[in-house]
């Protein structure tokens, strides 16, 4: 897998190495992968997508069955 980035850069991929060469070719240039990371992977993500993984990663204080089980069993 190779990191490219238009001369211009407004695009940047991460392809096969074939396909690098033939976008190197094409007037792509190579670039470091942490580049890609900053500016494609982690991008800032939408209001809706944060509320969204908030309500996901809501924890509760409810006792698993299996708690509930050896829980009982220890009091009896």
């Amino acid at each position: 897998m190779k990191t490219m980035m238009s001369l211009d850069g407004a695009q940047i991929v991460r392809v096969s190495d074939e396909k690098a060469s033939r976008l190197f070719s094409e007037g792509y240039k190579y670039v470091a992968k942490s580049i890609w990371k900053e500016k494609v992977r982690d991008v800032e993500k939408t209001h809706d997508e944060v509320q969204d993984e908030k309500l996901i990663r809501k924890k509760t204080n409810k006792m698993s069955k299996a708690q509930k089980r050896h829980a009982r069993k220890n009091a009896n």
